[in-house]
């Protein structure tokens, strides 16, 4: 029996005092918030520290898991032969605790945006429906299980 691959991911949405939340703008030109694939030895929120300060330049606190993705789409990386896997993903919130906005080899900007305009930049359908979910957050894990290509799907959401 072949052992099954999917790629462990985490994400961020880092809020400061003031109610922006950090963005980072990759190099497809899509602006997300910080996050990415958990390496080997590493736990979920060492992952997300490594990620956010890398992408962004900002060291973080996580405080509290909001949810728990599955994009169960295999798909084409960018070189057009190989295989992405299935996702898992787990978000976040957290909060600044020092460090200075930059930018890294996976992002060309990163920068403080109000609350309630990050949708304005966001173009995404996943990442939209992932921000959507920390916006309506009340203590509930939100899952949601989504294809991202070759259109997004929702095929599943609920609270947990």
């Amino acid at each position: 029996m072949a052992m099954p691959t999917h790629i462990v991911a985490v994400g961020g949405i880092v809020e400061n005092g003031q109610g922006e939340i950090l963005l980072v703008k990759t190099h497809h030109e899509r602006w997300v918030f910080p996050g990415g694939q958990v390496e080997v030895g590493e736990n979920l929120m060492e992952a997300l520290i490594r990620e956010i300060k890398e992408e962004s330049g900002i060291d973080v606190e996580v405080s509290c898991l909001i949810g728990v993705y599955s994009n169960t789409g295999i798909y084409k990386w960018h070189d057009g032969t190989t295989d992405v896997p299935t996702k898992v993903m787990f978000d976040f919130i957290g909060k600044p605790v020092g460090g200075q906005l930059c930018t890294s080899e996976e992002t060309s900007e990163s920068c403080w945006v109000a609350k309630d305009q990050v949708l304005d930049m966001i173009t995404s359908p996943a990442i939209r429906t992932r921000y959507q979910a920390y916006l309506d957050f009340r203590g509930e894990i939100h899952y949601m299980d989504y294809v991202t290509n070759p259109e997004f799907e929702l095929k599943l959401k609920r609270t947990i």
